[in-house]
């Protein structure tokens, strides 16, 4: 489920960044891509859930340590990526202001 959700993340986060480029209102897909974001992350932690519960310590210590590092990577990216239009869009608007 989480490969659906970071899929979707991604995505929506080309959206978003294409709808700014478009100068039109990108707010809804920021929100909709860092909503996924969060939904990736806590089907991630559901996995290692039922790995916990199954204690299937096999997979936890071959999976945990890599994902660790990749989940805090793209959490981080899709952040600065989603909010990348914001600080664009008030440096195009002090621009214009100046002119």
């Amino acid at each position: 489920m989480w490969i659906i959700f970071g899929l979707a993340a991604i995505g929506a986060t080309l959206i978003n960044l294409t709808v700014f480029m478009m100068e039109k209102d990108y707010k809804l897909p920021m929100a909709i891509a860092l909503s996924l974001v969060a939904l990736t992350l806590c089907a991630e932690y559901s996995l290692l859930n039922m790995w916990v519960e199954a204690k299937d310590w096999g997979a936890i210590t071959d999976v945990v340590p890599g994902m660790s590092r990749a989940l805090w990577f793209l959490t981080v990216a899709a952040i600065f990526l989603n909010i990348l239009p914001i600080f664009l869009e008030r440096k195009r608007n002090k621009m214009k202001e100046s002119k």
